[in-house]
């Protein structure tokens, strides 16, 4: 493989210390703003707002289903307050995970159910995000900024780095 064939907005592979994280999506073009960056948040956002709108098509339908059937209004009440619980807290939780990393991953696999059946939340969230960034950029990038002045602080205060040391022009002297 040549080193031309990576995708746009990836790293290179030798690059020294921490590499950014990929987003969906977005791959790493959210680190330089390049690749397109702007048409996939574009992208990104009609997609996932056209995504929740044919949802709650495909839910209206469901509805329209159950009253054929004539379930009762009982039902249709308990139907329509599961689907807006649920998808209020999958918001909640996709707009929570782009700004921290979860404290519980047990607790977020226990809401996996929860937030799909909310789906429409989710996609809500997604969209809302895309118009301001890619959803969980400012997460990465700090986490990417920290790793990196990091790294930068252990590889210049390293006494044994040939690398991070100054061309003095006197070589030291040999031990004998």
């Amino acid at each position: 493989m040549s080193e031309n064939s990576a995708a746009p907005g990836t790293p290179p592979a030798t690059a020294p210390g921490p590499q950014p994280e990929p987003i969906r999506f977005f791959g790493t073009t959210w680190v330089d703003h390049d690749g397109g960056y702007g048409l996939r948040r574009a992208g990104v956002a009609v997609g996932s707002l056209a995504a929740a709108v044919a949802a709650c098509f495909v839910l209206r339908f469901a509805y329209e289903g159950l009253e054929i059937a004539e379930v009762g209004g009982f039902v249709g009440v308990l139907v329509i307050a599961m689907f807006s619980i649920c998808s209020a807290i999958a918001f909640r939780k996709t707009w929570e995970g782009f700004g921290a990393r979860p404290e519980d991953p047990s607790r977020e696999d226990a809401l996996r159910g929860l937030k799909s059946i909310g789906f429409i939340g989710s996609l809500l969230a997604y969209f809302v995000r895309s118009l301001t960034e890619a959803p969980g950029e400012k997460l990465r990038r700090t986490e990417y900024e920290r790793a990196r002045a990091q790294f930068e602080k252990r590889r210049s205060t390293r006494t044994g780095n040939p690398a991070a040391r100054k061309a003095s022009g006197r070589k030291r002297p040999k031990r004998g």
